[in-house]
Parts: C-alpha cells; structure tokens; sequence
C-alpha cells in the first residue's frame, strides 16, 4: 500500500505493508534518532510529531499517517547548527547515554511552540511520558526552561 507523508518537510511515499508501524518505517528510512526502546508507548524513546503534536512512533500505524506531516529530531538542528533547546540540554548536562535526548527534546519543543514561557510544573507534566534512566530529570527540566527563555529573547 502506498502511503503519501511528509517528513521533516519532505513529502515522500511509503510502501508499507498492513500493521506496519511508523516506527519501523522511519528505522528502515534512516531516521535512527527515533529510538526502539519498550514498543509499548510507554518510555518515550520513539517520540515523533505528527501535525505538531507528540506521537509514540511504536504505537502509530503506518495507514493512519496519509497525508500527515511528522517531524523528527532531525529537523530541528544539526551538530554545526543546533537548535536552541539541543545547545540547552548540552550545556546543562542533561544528556547522558543520548537514548532518551530526541524524544526529550521534541517533547520540550511541542511544549514551547504551545507555552512560550512554561513553569517547571508544565515542563515536568510535557515530559512525563520520556523515560531517562541515566540523568534523572533536574539536568533535563532545567535545559527546556533555559531554552524556553533563550527562545523568547
């Protein structure tokens, strides 16, 4: 089946078979920053946006994204170039291993691009579906509100 997506602002076309999920699709395309941790939903390690929105990767089917947009970490900035809340979490030590950092960091994005200047209580709620087993989550709390602030100047 075909399946017409756009991707990091690309449109592409996927051949996909029934049952297949996203999160193997965009493995299989390259995306590795979209992380296979539980498959369950529940770790946040395969966090996607979809339409501006934060999505599970392991929990979406590949059917169900015709004519979406998604966005992965990939998109917002690269090594030479990052995106204020990647700077952020690098200059306050809030990666560790790097398993959990895109998925932190497109959660910390959707937040922002809705709550331009969130309370910590708002960073922490936006974060709580992204399990980190390395930092704790201080280091990480405190890098999406110096983002948040760096991005409002």
């Amino acid at each position: 089946m075909d399946i017409r997506v756009t991707i990091n602002g690309e449109p592409v076309l996927w051949q996909v078979k029934p049952g297949e999920r996203v999160l193997d699709i965009l493995r299989r395309e390259g995306f590795a920053s979209v992380k296979h941790g539980c498959g369950e939903g529940d770790c946040g390690s395969c966090t996607i946006l979809v339409d501006g929105e934060t999505m599970r990767a392991c929990l979406l089917l590949a059917g169900q994204m015709e004519g979406r947009e998604i966005t992965t970490v990939d998109a917002l900035g690269t090594p030479d170039k990052p995106h204020p809340i990647q700077k952020a979490f690098v200059e306050c030590g809030a990666v560790q291993c790097g398993f959990c950092t895109p998925g932190m960091i497109l959660s910390a994005y959707a937040l922002i691009k809705r709550i331009p200047d969130p309370t910590e209580e708002e960073v922490r709620e936006a974060l709580d579906g992204n399990l980190c087993r390395c930092t704790g989550y201080v280091k990480i709390v405190e890098a999406v509100l110096v983002a948040a602030k760096r991005m409002q100047a």
